[in-house]
């Protein structure tokens, strides 16, 4: 069966991230910019920075907390998804607006309780150290706080599930093998997937490649997010929605 055909389009004004779910919410805190610097063929770019909130988490429930080792990846990771949850964390240049954006949402570093970095360079995970106290899932290395790294199955094959509306997928390509997206489902505007650099901004499909270091696998990790997602939020550019041809978003499984 051939796949039904797909166009994006920017988020109306009226339809903005942040967007409610029954289970988690999502929030762009930073968004991601790339462009020329003015500096020869120099860039300047930050990757964008989102906060995946568990609706049953509130600032009331702060306190002591302990990730368990004892079962493995799969306990860990699912207690940890518990708390505030960042993806990526912008450059180290950014520290101070993360910060700020941090705490108009009421949240605290040390509230974070999982950041997962989409991929290893600098403009989505030079802020890692505001977060001693999180579980770290970056790339596919998984580690609770002290540096007790945990192994796991985690493949294109094989997402992490985190929660019942809360994955992590393996999406390859942009930084090589082990680049990772974040799927989030029911929310108020259907399946949001923060996608890291796997997709660099709407309307990216004459540019991709160049930064690509494996476009055949980026390429399939698009075509699986397109195929799943509502709306997208890229590495460098306004999240915006999927649509595709014969379906009708009152169904995408929003809020259900």
């Amino acid at each position: 069966m051939s796949r039904p055909a797909v166009r994006t389009e920017a988020l109306s004004r009226d339809a903005p991230l942040p967007t409610a779910g029954r289970a988690y919410s999502v929030v762009v805190l930073l968004r991601g910019y790339s462009g020329p610097a003015g500096l020869g063929d120099a860039v300047r770019a930050d990757g964008s920075v989102t906060l995946v909130l568990p609706r049953a988490w509130a600032p009331a429930s702060r306190g002591p907390r302990s990730l368990p080792a004892d079962g493995g990846a799969q306990k860990a990771l699912e207690e940890a998804a518990r708390g505030p949850i960042l993806v990526d964390t912008g450059g180290p240049w950014a520290r101070e607006a993360l910060l700020e954006a941090l705490a108009g949402q009421g949240v605290r570093p040390d509230d974070v309780t999982l950041v997962v970095g989409t991929h290893g360079h600098s403009d989505h995970i030079g802020n890692l150290g505001l977060f001693p106290e999180a579980a770290l899932l970056v790339s596919h290395d998984f580690c609770l706080p002290g540096g007790l790294y945990l192994s796991h199955g985690l493949c294109e094959e094989q997402p992490l599930v985190l929660g019942a509306r809360l994955q992590v997928w393996a999406t390859p390509g942009h930084g090589g093998q082990r680049d990772v997206s974040v799927v989030v489902e029911g929310t108020s505007l259907g399946t949001v997937v923060v996608a890291g650099d796997v997709f660099e901004r709407q309307g990216d499909e004459d540019s991709w490649q160049s930064l690509s270091e494996d476009t055949v696998a980026q390429q399939r990790s698009r075509m699986r997010i397109l195929g799943i997602a509502d709306v997208i939020v890229p590495g460098h550019g306004a999240p915006f929605l999927v649509i595709r041809e014969g379906e009708k978003r009152s169904g995408n499984n929003k809020e259900s």
